[in-house]
């Protein structure tokens, strides 16, 4: 018998090589075909796609202590990989140690996720060890990782003397005022950190007052994220001392403390004169109605802010006329979030009166606030005038039919709103009518949410006739509102020639095969639409194939989900596969 050689991947070349890898995840690339020999590196090296390869995602795998291994021996020669995300994969303290291994002579990665990962104090000493020395990393995320005051102090001690750290995300560990305190002591020193993370720990008053000690000096940080913190109100006093002295900070985070009206009190004195501040957030506080008045006193005199979130503060009709009264004069407030608070029609006839003459706002968030039609009606009768308003969301309102009507009308000469949520409100078949007549002469609206409002199949013939004429749409969530095949086929006819919708969210709808075959008969001559969402919905086997068949055709739509369909499973990734094939031709 004759001695043959088996044809080994040295030997063929480099062009079929490159044809191979093209058919190759990046990560697969990196770890099974790097490393193997001089020859196969020098041809991997050459190769397009990972010379470009900067961004390694392997979020929530769990591959644990030796997946991490894996990872920091692929980056020990790498040099092109600058992102690193690795959250979700129980690397456990032992793999943490391997990644801090790799990194301390790795000069090319400046970002690494490392969230819920059980790393713990011994793991974030090895990462901190590593923080003295590297020259590269410039955000460090490290949220949901049992993390104490022993870890905060290791790396309190690492921030010291680094110089090129500038984010750190510690959310949601252990770490009480006493972790803190080491933190804000190395913050007096540090002159990197901009960005600092600290949501849902122990930190509590105490541990603010530290902060706020090294605030009144620190001329670096931006951004503060405190957040589910149990502060106070004597809390609220010490960062309103330090906003006082602090000319930095632009971003402030306490959604979900105690603040309440007297800590609100403080902070609104501190804002009255600070000009740096641009974002505050202080929803689920308890300030209610006075509390919004002191903010409100404040904002007559304030330049800086522009970003304020009051949502779940009890403001009620009378916090909201406080807030309306600010908005008469105040000439740099952009986005106001004041979604559940029940503000009721009488909260939303004073913000609206206000708008008649505000020219900054842009963004007002009410959702969740027993609006209803009237409140509906007195906010509609304002957008036929104002200028400046691009975003208004008014979801769970209890608006109705007759309350989108209101809202239509005023789209008809509107002429700066891009994006509306109505979602959950019951406007029905007859609240579409309104919308679908109203957008074929609207010019501006580009996002429109109607998830959850019983709107049918034929609420959806007249949203899909505005679509085919001249509505300029690029998203449209249609989520959860009882459509069935008819619906899609209406739908399906109006993407045919539709050439502005990029993104429409079926989910939880009737769609059975015969919709789903409408809608891939579409997609073979639409070149817009970009990502599909049909969710839960009923499509089975012949509706999947004729979507996979369209996909053989279509090279644009790059996200389409059919997950919780009774689809089997092989037909269900050939259709991934064909999605992931538009997703790469996309990049390319």
């Amino acid at each position: 018998m004759d001695n043959k050689t088996s044809p080994s991947l040295l030997t063929l070349s480099v062009e079929l090589i490159f044809r191979i890898l093209d058919n190759l995840h990046e990560s697969t690339i990196l770890f099974s075909m790097r490393n193997v020999c001089a020859q196969l590196n020098t041809t991997t090296d050459a190769y397009r796609r990972y010379q470009a390869f900067t961004t390694l995602g392997l979020t929530n795998n769990h591959f644990g202590a030796d997946g991490a291994q894996r990872v920091a021996e692929a980056l020990r020669n790498n040099t092109t990989i600058t992102t690193l995300k690795l959250g979700g994969n129980q690397v456990g303290d032992k793999g943490a140690q391997y990644l801090a291994y790799a990194l301390r002579n790795n000069t090319t990665v400046t970002t690494l996720h490392l969230s819920t990962n059980q790393i713990g104090d011994k793991g974030v000493q090895d990462l901190a060890d590593v923080l003295r020395n590297n020259a590269s990393l410039a955000t460090l995320d490290l949220e949901y990782n049992k993390i104490s005051d022993l870890g905060a102090k290791h790396l309190a001690d690492a921030l010291r003397n680094n110089t090129t750290l500038t984010t750190l995300y510690l959310d949601y560990n252990h770490i009480g005022a006493v972790g803190v305190r080491y933190l804000a002591d190395a913050l007096r020193n540090n002159k990197t950190i901009t960005i600092l993370k600290l949501k849902g720990n122990q930190i509590e008053d105490r541990g603010v007052q530290y902060l706020a000690d090294a605030l009144k000096n620190n001329t670096r940080l931006t951004t503060l994220d405190l957040a589910s913190n149990q502060i106070g109100t004597i809390g609220g006093q010490h960062l309103a001392n330090a906003l006082r002295n602090n000319t930095r900070l632009t971003a402030l985070d306490l959604a979900s403390n105690k603040i309440g009206p007297i800590g609100v009190e403080h902070m609104a004195d501190a804002i009255r004169n600070n000009t740096t501040l641009t974002t505050l957030d202080l929803k689920y506080n308890q300030i209610g109605a006075v509390g919004a008045q002191h903010l409100a006193s404040a904002l007559r005199n304030n330049t800086g802010l522009t970003t304020l979130d009051l949502s779940s503060n009890q403001l009620e009709a009378l916090g909201a006329q406080h807030m309306a009264d600010t908005l008469r004069n105040n000439t740099v407030l952009t986005t106001l979030h004041l979604e559940f608070n029940e503000i009721g029609a009488v909260g939303a006839k004073h913000l609206a009166d206000a708008l008649r003459n505000n020219t900054t706002l842009a963004t007002l968030k009410l959702g969740c606030n027993e609006i209803g039609a009237l409140g509906a009606q007195d906010l509609a009768d304002v957008l036929r005038n104002n200028t400046t308003l691009t975003t208004l969301d008014i979801f769970l309102n209890e608006i109705g039919a007759v309350g989108a009507q209101h809202v239509a009308d005023a789209l008809r000469n509107n002429k700066t709103l891009i994006t509306l949520n109505l979602r959950k409100n019951e406007i029905d078949a007859k609240g579409a009518q309104h919308l679908g007549d109203a957008l074929q002469n609207n010019t501006t609206l580009k996002i429109l949410d109607l998830f959850d409002n019983k709107i049918g199949d034929k609420g959806i013939e007249y949203l899909a006739g505005a679509l085919r004429n001249k509505a300029i749409l690029t998203t449209l969530d249609l989520t959860s509102n009882d459509i069935g095949d008819k619906g899609a086929e209406c739908m399906a006819d109006a993407l045919r020639n539709n050439t502005t919708l990029t993104t429409l969210y079926l989910q939880y709808n009737r769609i059975r095969d015969k919709g789903a075959q409408h809608l891939a008969d579409a997609l073979r001559n639409n070149t817009t639409l970009i990502e599909l969402d049909l969710f839960k919905n009923n499509i089975g086997n012949e509706g999947a194939q004729h979507l996979a068949d369209a996909l053989g055709v279509n090279t644009t739509l790059s996200r389409l989900n059919v997950f919780l369909n009774p689809i089997q499973d092989g037909l269900r990734i050939h259709v991934k596969e064909l999605v992931a094939r538009n997703n790469l031709k996309g990049k390319s």
